[in-house]
């Protein structure tokens, strides 16, 4: 039988859209927690609190934020690219 037309409800979710987005945040999270990790250890090993932790903490930031960058902006714009070649 056909279905009968009913009112528009909202769109499915992006399930797969989600799931791209929620492995970004935790990529983001992990990396400055690794790095700020690795800086404590650095600085118990040297004896350089707090500079290894600070280093860990804005070094993990600043190369998680690149990395999310890199994947948001950069990767669809080289893939664009791509697709116009061929």
């Amino acid at each position: 039988m056909a279905q009968k037309p009913g009112p528009a409800g909202p769109p499915p979710p992006d399930v797969t859209g989600a799931a791209q987005y929620a492995g970004l945040g935790l990529t983001f999270g992990a990396g400055i927690v690794l790095f700020t990790l690795l800086g404590s250890w650095v600085d118990r090993r040297l004896g350089t609190e707090p500079w290894g932790l600070m280093l860990g903490v804005f070094g993990g930031f600043a190369l998680s934020l690149l990395w999310v960058y890199r994947r948001l902006v950069v990767a669809p714009r080289e893939r664009a690219a791509r697709g116009r070649r061929e």
